[in-house]
This record gives structure tokens, sequence and C-alpha cells, in this order.
């Protein structure tokens, strides 16, 4: 993997990288927002390899009218979309079946976050490419740094912008290459300024909402660890693999923890594990709610469990932590008691009790 580059493609290394033969190699454009020029540069690197004599094509390019981006995909060769009949209507997504069938060397599928259409193979764009490489295609995608699914909760806090469309950070993770698309916040908002990102009608609205310089900013910063984060992991074997905890009750906002697991088992290259435990039998909704949990555990790249509570959930939760070995405990503050009663510290019977593992707690959501 490796950190932002300058300048256009060297074919011969593109070439060695792309080899042939066993699982495709996956390279990922990240930017921190719309309009940085991810496509564009995708784009160029598969004219490049075009021109070195690779058999290239274009599975899937959202161009949203872009004229920048049209340009860039004049004259590459395009396969043709799959048409999905949804709704009365027909949806066109990439022919995954038709690529497999096909099997050229590279496939250019842009916005990895995509939802496909009810009726598709997979829900998610994603899993598309995860088909096509392991059936030995090389893969060149693009995704935005707020889609990923650890750094939902911090993008909303943010930018004020809940994120739908969001995947596995193991999608970045598992990359061949990563290569961040960098601009600065002026340089962006220039480019919506100048009709390249947006219909002139949604300009004056973009620039006082998801595009201020402070939001842009932000998410700068946000891609630029990211990356360096991945990287970093990817390097960093040899080290002694570390062991992340999340514990959760049964509280939908339970899910911001995960994700901070989440984030720090990816800093530390360590394994995420997510647990609760049960102290009464679970309603249906608590079930959704678990399932909830496992869902955001597994897509972090973590695994999720229930137990049984047995001799307290505090006894119970240090006995798990001990016998897992786990380095980094993650816990959510407690309810407020009735009457300013004080509660049981389960912070520090963690510490006392899992040989100085470290134990954080993260805060309530403030009411609004």
């Amino acid at each position: 993997m490796r950190l932002p580059t300058d300048g256009r493609p060297d074919p011969d290394k593109l070439l060695k990288a792309l080899s042939a033969g066993g699982r495709g190699r996956h390279k990922v454009y990240v930017g921190m927002a719309a309009g940085v020029g991810k496509t564009v540069r995708a784009l160029a690197e598969l004219r490049e390899l075009q021109a070195a004599g690779r058999g290239v094509t274009i599975g899937v390019l959202e161009t949203h009218g872009r004229a920048e981006t049209q340009a860039a995909a004049v004259g590459l060769p395009v396969f043709p979309l799959r048409q999905v009949p949804y709704k009365g209507a027909f949806i066109a997504e990439l022919n995954l079946e038709g690529l497999l069938a096909d099997t050229p060397q590279v496939v250019l599928v842009d916005e990895l976050a995509h939802s496909n259409v009810p009726g598709s193979r997979h829900a998610k764009r994603y899993e598309d490419v995860q088909d096509l490489l392991a059936a030995g295609i090389n893969v060149i995608s693009t995704v935005n740094i707020q889609h990923l699914e650890s750094l939902n909760d911090l993008i909303t806090r943010l930018t004020g912008v809940r994120v739908r469309e969001r995947v596995p950070d193991s999608v970045l993770r598992e990359a061949s290459e990563v290569v961040l698309v960098d601009v600065t916040p002026e340089a962006l908002q220039e480019r919506l300024r100048a009709g390249k990102i947006y219909a002139p009608d949604k300009i004056d609205q973009a620039l006082g909402n998801f595009f201020t310089t402070g939001n842009l900013s932000a998410l700068r910063e946000v891609a630029l660890r990211q990356v360096a984060d991945t990287v970093e992991a990817e390097t960093g074997e040899g080290r002694v693999r570390e062991r992340v905890l999340v514990a959760v009750s049964l509280n939908p906002e339970a899910t911001r923890l995960i994700r901070r697991g989440g984030r720090v088992a990816e800093r530390l290259n360590a394994t995420l594990d997510v647990l609760h435990v049960q102290t009464r039998s679970p309603t249906r909704e608590d079930g959704k709610l678990l399932h909830s949990f496992q869902i955001i555990a597994e897509a972090l790249g973590g695994s999720f469990k229930v137990i049984q509570n047995t001799g307290g959930v505090t006894r119970t939760l240090v006995n798990y932590a001990r016998e897992q070995h786990s380095t980094e405990i993650i816990i959510g503050e407690g309810a407020p008691r009735p009457f300013g009663l004080p509660a049981p510290n389960l912070a520090q019977q963690l510490m006392r009790h899992t040989e100085g593992a470290a134990v954080t707690i993260i805060a309530r959501q403030p009411r609004k």
C-alpha cells in the first residue's frame, strides 16, 4: 500500500503490480469528499494500462454529469451494464455475471459504497468487487472516506450528516494498494463554484452545508489519518497482536461504541471482540438490536458474542477479558442513578482484575 502520489502512473510499475494468476489485485482511490478527482485519476490509470497492452474495461462509471469525468472516459472500453427490473422500470447495474464470464484483466468499478437494486446478486457493489477479485480479475475502484463503517459516528458528529451507504473497513485493509487523492478545502470549493461537481442550482446549498471549510478540513484530516493508519497496519506485522474488547448493553447507542472500538483496533492492528453479557431473556426487539451489533462488528473485521451472566455482569466481563487477554477494553458511560446514589465502578474493577488492560469509558451522547 502507499500514500498519495502526484503525476501520471508508470505503466511498467502498473503492469508489474497487476500480476496475472491467483486472486486479483485491488487498488482503491480514496477521497475526502465528492469532486476531489478520484474517478479521473482511476480513469487515467486505466488508460495507461490500455496503452501498455492490458485488457481493460470500465465495469461501472458514475459521472454524475461531470464534464471532466466524461472527458476522461472517452475512448476507453465500456462493459455493458446489466438492466435490472425494479418497480416498473429498469435500473442499470454492474454486470457481474458478464464480467466473470468475460474475465478482463483490469476492471474499473466506481463508487464502492453503492447499494445495488433489489434483485442483484449482492446488496452492495463492494461485494461484487470481492467476486471479481476471487475470480482473478484486477479491480481499480473509488470510495469517499465518509463511507467507512467505523467512521460513521465520527462523520456524523463532524458534519451533521449521517451517511447511509457504508463499506466495511476490511475493504481498505485487504486492498493491495490504497491511494489518497488529496486536495485542499479551498481548491475543492473552487471546483464546486466552477460547476465541476454539482449543477449550478445546488452550489450555494452545498457550500453552506457539507462543503464548508470546517467540514472539509475535518474530512481531509480524517482521510489522511485513515489511509496512514491503513498503511501502517499493513506494514506492522510481527508486533505483538493486541485485542480490543467492546462491552455493549441493549442500547441502540452501543453501535457508537462498536465503531469506536473498530477505529482503535484498526490503529493498533488489533483484533476486535464485541461482547454482550445477557442478563435476561431477549425480546424480539432485543434480538434485532443484537443482530445489528453483529453486523457492524463483522463489517469492522471483528467478532460478536453473547454470553450468559455468571455471578454478575462485572465479574462475567472481567473473566471474559482475562480469558481473551484483552489489552484494550471499551465500555459506555452508565445511566444516571436515581437519588444520586453512586454506581458500582466497573472501570476500576476491570483495571484491577484484567492485569493492566487499558479501559476507555465513552460518554453518553448529549440529549438534544
